[in-house]
């Protein structure tokens, strides 16, 4: 097996930003934050109170920092000598305060990992949208300008697919293999979702998905399962991706199945929508239904991902080929913010 030092050889970066969405650490975080992630959108304030419970229930912490900073940790374990910072879209760090930090160390050409697999607006776009927000601060900061390359997508790379296979083989020797297996991923309007990829692509978020969950599917010679979707926020008049995986189980309920195993593929860690979406609601409605549900593990924390994100580096040295299994465009890579394709995961709204 290579090394890292030999995947890593000549390098072209000299830093490392990882670039995420962000969460409040604390109750008095909670709002503000959520007033940052709906800024503009004209989101009700009722409906900010809404989901800020679901914070308030975990003191206002979201695990979403802290996953990413164990990401960062073991990823500077294997890569030593790589300076990694870290950033969010949301809230502190901002990549803004992490830009100064990186420009005042006389770091140029820095690589970034967003913490997404997929593509579509919120999921790819909006970062590279959130490395220009980052340039334009430098540059009214009155400090240099920094090469930024974002790395691609991985939601069809081997080792994110054996990794979460795994985990799923796991879940499933604690309840059984006559459960149901069910993928589940971050619901998004229908229109984003058509938006999303070029418009040759075609809805490349939920076909991405579908892929991912094909593919763990078929590492598990599963051939029968479920793919739903979570956590919608939109307004009830607006078609979003469903069915929703607490309906979804109700549904299976009905019929008799009364063993699910769930993985929530569109998430590399456990964020607030894993905790709260599937940990306490999809659980509360089971206890009800009758039914034994068990949550499959994220990836983030393991080896195999940090491996993974050495070979998303290693493909810019040269030293590695890119891996992808599957047939579904894998996008993403861009360089200071310019998108991978000048029409690509465009927001609806902007299309028309």
């Amino acid at each position: 097996m290579t090394s890292t030092k030999d995947l890593l050889s000549g390098l072209p970066f000299d830093a490392l930003l990882v670039l995420s969405f962000g969460g409040p650490e604390g109750v008095a975080d909670v709002r503000p934050f959520m007033e940052n992630v709906t800024r503009g959108r004209g989101i009700p304030p009722e409906r900010l109170d809404e989901v800020s419970e679901h914070y308030y229930n975990f003191d206002g912490i979201s695990p979403l920092n802290g996953l990413n900073r164990e990401i960062i940790a073991n990823l500077q374990s294997a890569i030593p000598d790589l300076p990694i910072y870290f950033g969010n879209r949301n809230w502190h760090p901002f990549g803004t305060e992490a830009a100064e930090e990186i420009a005042k160390a006389g770091h140029t050409n820095v690589a970034v990992f967003s913490t997404s697999a997929w593509g579509g607006y919120s999921g790819c776009r909006q970062y590279d949208e959130d490395i220009q927000v980052i340039r334009d601060h430098l540059a009214e900061q009155g400090l240099p300008d920094i090469t930024f390359t974002k790395l691609r997508q991985f939601f069809d790379h081997p080792l994110f697919i054996q990794t979460s296979a795994k985990h799923i083989r796991e879940a499933f020797t604690t309840v059984g293999d006559d459960a149901r297996l069910v993928f589940t991923a971050h619901s998004i309007p229908i229109a984003a979702d058509e938006a999303a990829g070029t418009p040759e692509d075609g809805a490349l978020y939920s076909r991405q998905v579908a892929e991912a969950s094909q593919l763990i599917a078929a590492e598990l010679g599963v051939s029968d399962y479920d793919l739903v979707w979570q956590s919608r926020s939109g307004a009830p008049h607006i078609p979003w991706l469903e069915p929703d995986i607490v309906d979804h189980a109700e549904a299976l309920s009905a019929m008799g199945i009364k063993k699910l195993v769930v993985y929530p593929v569109g998430f590399i860690s456990d964020h607030i929508e894993v905790v709260w979406d599937l940990d306490t609601e999809l659980m509360n409605a089971a206890e009800e239904l009758g039914m034994t549900v068990v949550r499959a593990a994220t990836v983030g924390p393991t080896a195999e991902f940090t491996q993974m994100l050495v070979e998303l580096l290693a493909e810019h040295a040269g030293n590695t080929e890119a891996r992808s299994l599957g047939s579904v465009p894998v996008r993403g890579c861009t360089i200071n913010g310019a998108p991978c394709a000048e029409n690509c995961c465009v927001p609806a709204r902007r299309r028309h």
